[in-house]
Formats: structure tokens, sequence, C-alpha cells
């Protein structure tokens, strides 16, 4: 009976995929033909899309940047404060970037680097500080469909974490998983981004891997001039045992300086016991 049900929801996942893709597909007659550019021959600039880059909200975006193009998401200052079971984590977090190269018209390839970690843990037992650099993550980001335009996009997004931390910042694992981005345009000029991710993580204890199943949905909307804001619900629930799940409410802003500079700026809220308490940051994005 299980697999039944799973099968037959994955049939009515398929659909609703193959429905929405015929519906960006109609709409997206008019675009240009951008199937030959790629790294080494770039598309030109009067060609480029509109920039849609993964960051500030932690919701991915389906669309790739542009063949022969670069873009550079990153944060000035990143900080975290939580307090949990009468421990006290401070964490700042300064420079974290994603280096994303253009391969071809509908994929890309990411670079994440955590770059300069500190944090500060205060508890019973005295004061501890950990400082140094973080894990870098390979990503790779193929949209299906939307790139160009449309009511929908849709893409997938692999990676693969490796352990090159210091000081004891991270597990000292190889982790990855898949990423599934899906944008929709709503009417009166929102944009609501979904998405749903599986990761396979180390255990806290031994050697084994559990999955993390990630789902969350921000809804965009331009506010006055070059400013847009949004607002997300994000939510981790992980299946190694005793472990607890983690919500966030998430708010930010964008302001768009040219066609390929944004700032930003926002602050994730903890909802849940195992999230942070809260999680101001700022940062940029760059093409070129």
């Amino acid at each position: 009976m299980k697999s039944y049900l799973v099968s037959r929801m994955a049939a009515a996942a398929l659909v609703w995929l193959a429905a929405m893709k015929v519906l960006a597909q109609e709409t997206n007659t008019l675009s240009p033909d951008k199937s030959a550019y790629n790294l080494f021959n770039p598309v030109p600039k009067n060609l480029l899309r509109d920039l849609s880059p993964d960051r500030p909200d932690k919701t991915e975006a389906p669309y790739t940047v542009d063949a022969g193009h670069f873009q550079v998401e990153a944060d000035f200052a990143n900080f975290t404060y939580d307090t949990s079971g009468g421990t006290r984590t401070r964490a700042w977090q300064v420079g974290d970037f994603n280096l994303k190269a253009g391969l071809f018209n509908n994929v890309d390839l990411q670079l994440v680097y955590d770059s300069y970690l500190n944090v500060e843990t205060q508890g019973s037992s005295g004061k501890a500080t950990q400082s140094g650099w973080g894990d870098l993550t390979t990503r790779l980001k193929i949209n299906l469909w939307g790139n160009e335009g449309g009511t929908t996009a849709f893409a997938l997004l692999p990676y693969a974490k490796f352990p090159t931390s210091t000081d004891a910042l991270g597990n000292n694992a190889v982790e990855g998983g898949l990423i599934l981005p899906l944008a929709v345009s709503l009417p009166h000029g929102f944009d609501l981004s979904l998405e749903t991710a599986v990761s396979f993580r180390k255990n806290e204890a031994g050697d084994n891997y559990h999955e993390d199943v990630i789902a969350s949905a921000s809804l965009d909307h331009h506010l006055i001039g070059k400013l847009s804001g949004y607002v997300e619900w994000f939510s981790d629930f992980s299946t190694e045992s005793h472990a607890a799940w983690i919500g966030t409410v998430d708010f930010g802003l964008e302001y768009l300086l040219t066609k390929n500079l944004q700032f930003d700026g926002g602050c994730n809220f903890g909802v849940t016991h195992a999230a942070d308490d809260f999680n101001p940051f700022a940062g940029i994005t760059w093409r070129f």
C-alpha cells in the first residue's frame, strides 16, 4: 500500500511538473536562441537575463548565470546569535561567497566557500572561541525550463561539500545532496520561490549518515524605486535520531543599483527551539 501511494504521488508530481513546463514554453516563444553560447563564447551584454541571485533568502533560484559570464554573491558580514540549554553562542562570518560561472545557456558551476568564521560559546564550563576557515561546496545548477522568461522556472541543483575547515569549525566529512528550486510568477507583481532539497549529512556521533529534508517558500515583491523585499518560511527536518526540527521566518530587502549589481540585507528569526535565535546579514551580488 505504501509503495502504491508513493508511486501515485511521484506520478502526480511528474504530471504537475510537465504542466508547468508546457505553461512556461507557451509564454516563452519569443525568447532569443542562446544555445550556441558557452563559457568561451559569452552571451552578448544586450541579451543578458535579469539579475537573479540565489541570495539573500535561503530559497535557491532556478535561474542560471548566462554562458560566458561570472557572478559573485557574498556576505559583507553575517552574525548568528543563539541561546539553548544554558549555552550562548555568537558567531561571525565575514566574506563567505558563491562564485558562479556560466558554462552553457542553462548550466552554471558554483563554488561556495564559508571563508572566515569566528564562533564564541559561553556555557557553565566557561567560554571557548573558535576562529578559522570554513568548508568548500561545489554545485552545478541545471535549468530545465524558464530561464528566458515565462510563468514558471525549474532547475536541478546537485552539490557536494568538502571538509576544508580549520579549528574544528566543520564536521570533517564529505556531504552532498540535491536541491529542486521552482519559481512562479504570481498576479500583482508577486514572485514566489519554492524549494525542496534532500541532503546526506554525517551523524554527530559515529561515521554513519542521515537524510535532511528541506522545504522553503519565499515571497518577493517590488516596494519602491529599485527596492524590493521578501518574506520567507524555511524548514529543515533531520532523520537523525533525537534531532530537532529547525524552522525560521526570514525577512529581507534587495536594492538593484545597476543591471549587474545588487545590495541586500535581512534577518532570519528562529521559531523552533533547534533554530538559531536570530541571524542578521548584509551582502552583495555582482555579475561580470
